[in-house]
């Protein structure tokens, strides 16, 4: 979908997960000249295995329902491109946007989709071991735990519970770690199944302090702050880390957009409009809602692109 552009358009709207092609399905009923870009399709919706509360859909994997949502984008010939936004620049009348690659347009609105980071541990070896029994998707890899003797998931919310509830189906044993005195508010539902889920052993005031292993075999043990049944090291299979995430903010920041000082969230209207005169946020990277869901975040993606296209009508 990448024939036929433009260097100048009417909404540049970054990011591929719902609140994007949200945005995208909007502005192109609206016939506005519009690009999508990013690099990770789906956005968060996309990893988050099944999905049991979107309207329409008794249950569907998340990976399902962003291909349901880019097919109807791409029908309405809304081109998507496969590179992700690095420079945003503020001019009179509009936008520059610079992608990787080289590639750039002038764009009259820009429409920011661009979600979360997924926190890590920060010890060492966490990223050289990435993929060598240390992960961050629960519904990616919870299949490679089949049989395996121990898996450890790190966290305390939804997330964290049920991506100890999904690999505790394969492992023979699961530790879900969390450094808080309880679990962070996960939805009575989880902690139901939690507690009924007799492999899963729950380890509170405690966190992971060290990773031991090698460097062809990777992960193979870790070391806990405080001991657990008398002991601080632990053989495992993997290690889940399913610690949260934390908004993109480095276009935000680069161009003076307004963010929460508590959770560095971009801060919008209830038209999703951002300080910036023409730039809208919309999804998880927004303070609009305390509900980071697929629904909350493809509704704010609807808002904004009405929102960008009256920008356009009134500074024609």
């Amino acid at each position: 979908m990448t024939n036929n552009l433009e260097e100048n358009i009417d909404l540049l709207i970054a990011g591929q997960g719902a609140a994007g092609f949200a945005a995208g399905l909007y502005a192109a009923r609206y016939q506005m000249n519009t690009v999508i870009v990013g690099q990770e399709f789906g956005g968060e919706t996309a990893i988050g295995g099944l999905i049991e509360n979107y309207p329409g859909n008794i249950e569907i994997d998340g990976f399902d329902l962003m291909l349901e949502f880019k097919n109807q984008v791409t029908k309405l010939n809304v081109p998507i491109l496969e590179n992700n936004l690095i420079s945003l620049k503020k001019k009179d009348n509009g936008f520059n946007c610079e992608l990787y690659g080289g590639k750039s347009f002038f764009a009259k609105t820009v429409i920011l989709a661009i979600g979360r980071e997924r926190r890590k541990l920060e010890l060492k070896h966490e990223e050289e071991w990435t993929g060598k029994g240390i992960s961050y998707c629960s519904t990616c890899d919870a299949p490679l735990y089949k049989n395996k003797d121990l898996a450890v998931v790190v966290g305390g919310g939804n997330a964290a519970v049920e991506g100890a509830i999904l690999i505790a189906k394969y492992a023979k044993k699961v530790f879900l770690v969390y450094r808080g005195e309880k679990l962070w508010r996960p939805e009575p539902i989880l902690i139901d199944t939690l507690k009924n889920t007799k492999n899963i052993n729950i380890i509170l005031n405690n966190s992971v302090e060290k990773l031991i292993g090698s460097e062809f075999g990777g992960l193979e043990k870790i070391q806990l702050k405080n001991n657990f049944e008398n002991q601080k090291e632990f053989t495992i299979d993997g290690l889940m880390i399913e610690a949260g995430a934390d908004p993109r903010i480095e276009i935000p920041k680069s161009l003076g957009i307004k963010l929460d000082k508590i959770t560095n969230e971009v801060i919008v209207d209830k038209d999703q409009k951002t300080n910036i005169h023409g730039l809208y946020a919309a999804g998880d990277i927004t303070n609009g809602s305390n509900l980071k869901q697929t629904i909350t975040a493809a509704s704010q993606g609807a808002i904004s692109a009405l929102s960008a296209y009256n920008y356009c009508l009134e500074n024609k």
